[in-house]
């Protein structure tokens, strides 16, 4: 009986259970349909379909289409896609619901992020910000961020110190500081990073190395979007670190009711080297190009007169000589062999580079928990041997709401970089300045084994340094952590008033090691020699922040106010050997391993504090007229007790007139204005004096006293004014967007020498007035949009002038960088001179000329006085170039056809010039092909009156041009003969002008004319060029670059259903190929004229743009691979 029960009572229970289990199935209803848009009837691929009070949803695929699952017949269903209208339909018991989605308010009212975080309708704001979505920056994989911006944005300059790791410089509207780098500052989900250009270190002679600054640590991947505050009326809320504008980077995070989800991102991009320097390489080492004629048919030069120059005997003649790996005879004596060129030396030293990239991300979202979490390798191998680069990083971001008014989230990242070998980035140390120096007469592969036994130090000449050498034995590696991130808590403490206080911290420590072995470099380290420094960094910022906002009708009301505490540490200490003295013991890489008389160390600390109150009103009229006012002040510790307070005010006024006039086809068209003051202090220990530890003489140290500071120091002032222009038309596809801004910056912060006998160099006052003004312009084109095709077009445009107003009274210019050996400088100069004041100005010594008006010689160069014949340069410097462009363009192109995509981007560069300080090595030295071109051929092969003749009728050319130019060459090319060690030699060369000097009144008298006539100096076409003069060696900075291109295909939907796959994305990608430059024989990139290197005298970070030295890496052509899988 119980048996019976027990199975009548299962067999009711099944039937339960089915019965139940039929019904929810009978009760799901599977509703499917089709979604385009209102505008064109075209479906509309990635709409978000969410069941209402669940996180169930799917997206439409590519066709519009969907289909989902619903619990019962009455579900109601949410369709939400950006720039329409979100709609809830109830599905009534239908299998097939269609939707139609209007174009929304959402595409006129673009929400971008404002200063403190802060989202704004773009329609409402009375200033430029640009927005670029992540999905931009990561089309094309990037290892730094700031190059990803590049030619998408008005109004920002971006350079590059090199390749994967080094530093990148972004100003925005010009330099207006002439006592910083100009750098903006990044704010990081609210984390201030500061991105100076000064992270440049190693040790040893002239071991220049480029380890990064802060914004390379961030990884791409993790970024939603870039918000970039231009001007000080947009930056204002952030005081005295917004003089340089403000760049505002969103982090990655998971979206409410998303489900969880797994991304996979992998790509490698392969570096392939295809265009290096000019180098001649038809002449082989040596100062004269003897030939067998004028050697008596005998065998030619003996190994010293192989070691100087690269204007020796012409290669690939059947010439022989002894060469510097000559075989011996029987007799030990060494046996000439034939002069062969080996063109491609640098080609065959270089390798292809290789980057990888490998992300992993999970979001999930749930009723209690926001959460993202995401890991990232990015490993590189460098063109230059034994070099590369590698980065981890960690992110991690999350919310929660405690209940219905808090809201805990936080944001973590960890980043560590570090490198085994970074390779010298500057002349000195750089194995590609070496291999470029290498004569082409020398097959350079031969050198790779330099440490067999008895090639240890192999170096083919006195000075010469074994590029294999450098690459291997003198490693510089570094370790950098660096922690960066929030936490914040939200309190909605009613539906018009909340507060959100936050910690925000940014933390890293660094170590830089260089080791250098005995050998071929640096020949005083007999030992080798090393060098270890630490610095360690940290800011911390905590922030209150209290907004009520309000709608009363037609007006809408926000205000906001709050304060910030800025605290910053940073620590240092570092030992090394002093130059000349190296380690004890060979190849042993410790502190201890340096004798105490030889340590070279030092140390630093320093702290900054920042209080600041601000507050902020918006005031809306009618969704027409918007007036924005925000207030700061702030308290600096870095300036005097009595300056330390400054307020920094702004407004901003929005005007949208197709709110107040119907205009066909227009649907939005804004007029704005804004004005504000925001400031620059400086940095710590500005205020009194303080002494250098100079090293040790003897038994004692020895401290120097720098600059004088001064204790009266007040900040920077910039104020700014901007008006421009918005417009949407024809249903948002045409854009265009215009401003014009100017910024006024006084009390800068400089320096001014002093006298010797004060005891000081220099001191630290207020004094100058820099002005920045230009144009920006935005424009953008919808041409196609319809079922299976996109094309989008976007233009940007930039013209922009920074010039010096007012400077101190007695101060000439001020010095951004100087080229010691031609004596050029980069430096604006005070108007009060005449000069026109412009930054970017480029100086060089003038050609000093006969300045008597009577004598018939008047204007030509003075090339030598009596006996001298070297070149005679005036100390007064004359303007030979500006390096900032006329203008700069960007153009973006984005086209799709059904799954496949097509992207590119392109930046025109148009103006500017700089000056190479590799040209000027290699034309001096002999090696560089622009030595070659630029000889004239007269077509006459002796001196006398006939060449003169020909020279006073080319004077333009010769006698009154602005830089030198050299006659005659080598036997190819015309050289005139002269006499060496009794032997006549065939490449003379000489510059026409005179030989003389001015007497007391002015009169000028004749030595000899050195005209091509009799008694002319002819010198080696090697080394007959002028060495202190950089125009011969200015080049237009000009180019057009193709940024982007990626050709990408995602899956289509019906084969992902059977994958179980949300997505997958594959792509093939280049970028940074240089497509054209005025100078493309030269080879160098006028990007990268730019160095970051520490400044002297205390004045920070010195702007070094339009310069380069031996910034040479040969261009490339990447080819980049991506897949992309989320499941």
């Amino acid at each position: 009986m119980n048996t019976y029960i027990k199975k009548t009572s299962s067999f009711v229970a099944l039937n339960f259970v089915l019965f139940m289990c039929s019904a929810m199935v009978l009760a799901q209803t599977n509703v499917s349909g089709t979604v385009s848009s209102a505008e064109d009837n075209m479906p509309l691929p990635g709409v978000s379909i969410i069941i209402k009070g669940t996180t169930t949803g799917v997206t439409t695929d590519f066709d519009g289409n969907y289909t989902i699952s619903t619990p019962n017949a009455n579900s109601v269903l949410m369709f939400s896609y950006i720039g329409f209208e979100t709609q809830e339909i109830s599905v009534n018991g239908r299998n097939t619901v269609n939707v139609t989605m209007s174009v929304s308010a959402q595409a006129l009212d673009e929400v971008v992020v404002t200063a403190l975080g802060i989202k704004r309708k773009d329609k409402s704001l009375g200033y430029s910000v640009e927005n670029v979505a992540g999905e931009e920056l990561t089309r094309v994989a990037q290892e730094n961020v700031l190059n990803s911006l590049s030619g998408k944005v008005a109004g920002v300059t971006l350079n590059s110190t090199g390749g994967t790791g080094s530093s990148v410089s972004m100003v925005i509207r010009g330099a207006i500081s002439l006592s910083s780098d100009n750098q903006p500052l990044f704010v990081i989900d609210g984390v201030p990073v500061v991105n100076s250009l000064n992270n440049i270190g190693g040790f040893g002679s002239d071991n220049r190395v480029d380890y990064g600054n802060a914004i390379s640590d961030l990884d791409p991947n993790s970024i939603e979007d870039v918000s970039i505050l231009k001007g000080p009326s947009a930056a204002a809320l952030y005081g005295s670190r917004a003089g340089n504008g403000v760049v505002l980077i969103t982090t990655k995070k998971a979206r409410d009711k998303e489900k969880m989800k797994v991304s996979f991102t992998s790509n490698t991009v392969f570096d392939v080297p295809y265009k290096f320097l000019g180098q001649q390489t038809q002449f082989a080492s040596g100062l004269f190009s003897f030939s067998p004629a004028s050697q008596g048919g005998s065998n030619l030069l003996p190994p010293v007169a192989l070691s100087g120059g690269n204007g020796g005997p012409e290669l690939d003649q059947g010439y022989f000589a002894v060469q510097w790996n000559a075989p011996l005879d029987a007799n030990g004596e060494p046996i000439p062999t034939e002069l062969k060129s080996y063109p491609n030396n640098v080609k065959d030293f270089v390798q292809t580079g290789i980057t990888s990239s490998n992300s992993v991300t999970v979001t999930n979202s749930t009723e209690a928990l926001n959460y993202r979490v995401g890991i990232t390798n990015m490993s590189n191998t460098g063109l230059v041997p034994n070099s590369d680069i590698n980065r981890n990083s960690f992110s991690l971001s999350a919310s929660s709401n405690l209940d219905n008014k808090f809201i805990l989230s936080t944001n973590v990242n960890v980043v560590h970089s570090y490198a085994d070998n970074r390779p010298a980035s500057n002349r000195g140390a750089n194995p590609l300045q070496w291999a470029y120096s290498t004569p082409a007469n020398i097959d350079l592969t031969l050198l790779r084994d330099y440490d067999l036994p008895g090639t240890e130090v192999l170096t083919l000449a006195p000075g010469y340094n074994n590029p294999y050498f450098l690459a291997y034995d003198v490693n510089n590696s570094y370790s950098r952590f660096r922690v960066f991130g929030n936490m914040a808590l939200d309190w909605n403490i009613s539906e018009s008033f909340k507060i959100r206080t936050s910690y925000n911290l940014n933390t890293f420590n660094q170590t830089q090691e260089t080791k250098i072995a005995p050998g071929g470099y640096d020949k005083e380290f007999n030992n080798g020699t090393y060098g270890i420094s630490k610095t360690d960094g940290m800011e911390t910022n905590i922030d209150i922040l209290a907004t009520y906002t309000k709608d009363f009708g037609d007006f809408d009301l926000s205000l906001s106010g709050g304060g910030n505490l800025m605290y910053q540490k940073n620590t240092g200490l570092s030992n090394s050997a002093f130059s000349s003295v190296g380690l004890i013991v060979p190849n042993l890489f410790t502190v201890k391993n340096i004798a105490p008389t030889a340590l070279n160390y030092s140390s630093f600390n320093s702290e900054r504090g920042i209080n600041s109150v601000y507050a902020l009103g918006n005031f809306g009229f009618k969704d027409m007229l918007y007036l924005d006012v925000t207030a700061r002040n702030d308290w600096s510790s870095t300036l005097p007790i009595d300056n330390r307070s400054y307020f920094y005010p702004s407004a901003s006024l929005s005007f949208l007139v197709s709110e107040v006039v119907n205009i066909p086809k227009v649907d939005l068209f804004k007029l704005r204005g804004g004005w504000a003051r925001v400031g620059n202090d400086t940095n710590p220990y500005q205020l009194g004096a303080y002494y250098n530890n100079a090293g040790v003489w003897g038994n004692a140290t020895l401290y120097t006293a720098g600059g004088l500071n001064t204790p009266t120091l007040e900040p920077e002032e910039a104020t700014s004014q901007e008006f421009g222009v918005d417009l949407m038309m024809f249903n948002n596809r045409v854009r265009f967007e215009g401003t014009y801004y100017t910024v006024e910056n006084k009390n800068q912060i400089i320096r001014v020498p002093l006298a010797g006998s004060s005891g000081y160099n220099s001191v630290g006052i207020n004094a100058g007035i820099l002005e920045s003004k230009g144009w920006e312009f935005s424009l953008g084109f919808t041409p196609i949009r319809n079922e299976n095709w996109n094309w989008d077009l976007n233009f940007n445009f930039t013209t922009n002038e920074s010039k010096i107003l007012e400077l101190y009274e007695g101060v000439d210019y001020i010095e951004f960088w100087s080229d010691n050996k031609s004596v050029s400088r980069g430096y604006v100069a005070n108007p009060a001179t005449g000069e026109d004041g412009l930054v970017g100005n480029i100086y060089s010594p003038k050609i000093l000329r006969v300045t008597d008006a009577n004598s018939p010689y008047f204007g030509y160069p003075l090339i030598g006085a009596g006996e001298d014949s070297e070149w005679l340069a005036q100390e007064e410097r004359v303007k030979v170039g500006n390096y900032n462009p006329d203008f700069v363009m960007g153009l973006q192109s984005s086209f799709s056809y059904k799954n496949f995509s097509l992207n590119m981007t392109f930046d025109w560069r148009s103006g500017g010039q700089y000056m190479s300080q590799t040209s000027r090595y290699m034309v001096e030295d002999g090696y560089g092909q622009q030595l070659l071109d630029n000889l004239v051929d007269p077509g006459i092969t002796e001196a006398g009156p006939e060449l003169k003749q020909w020279v006073l009728d080319h004077a333009d050319e010769f006698l009154f041009a602005e830089n030198f130019k050299s006659v005659g060459g080598t036997p190819g090319n015309g050289g005139f003969p002269e006499a060496f060690s009794g032997t006549v030699v065939y490449d003379g060369i000489f510059s026409p002008g005179v030989v003389g000097s001015h007497d007391e009144n002015g009169n000028f008298i004749l030595d000899h004319e050195n005209l091509g006539n009799e008694g002319t100096t002819f010198l080696p076409f090697s080394v007959g060029n002028p060495w202190d003069f950089g125009t011969p060696h200015m080049f237009d900075a000009d180019y057009i670059k193709l940024r982007e291109i990626s050709l990408g295909y995602d899956l289509p939907s019906k084969i992902l259903e059977r994958t179980g796959l949300d997505n997958v994305s594959l792509s093939l990608y280049s970028r940074n190929i240089m497509l054209w430059t005025k100078d493309s024989n030269f080879g160098v990139d006028p990007e990268r004229a730019f160095q970051a290197e520490s400044g002297t005298d205390n004045r920070g970070t010195q702007f070094k743009q339009g310069i380069e030295r031996y910034n040479v890496d040969p261009w490339v052509i990447p080819i980049g691979f991506k897949i992309g899988i989320t499941f």
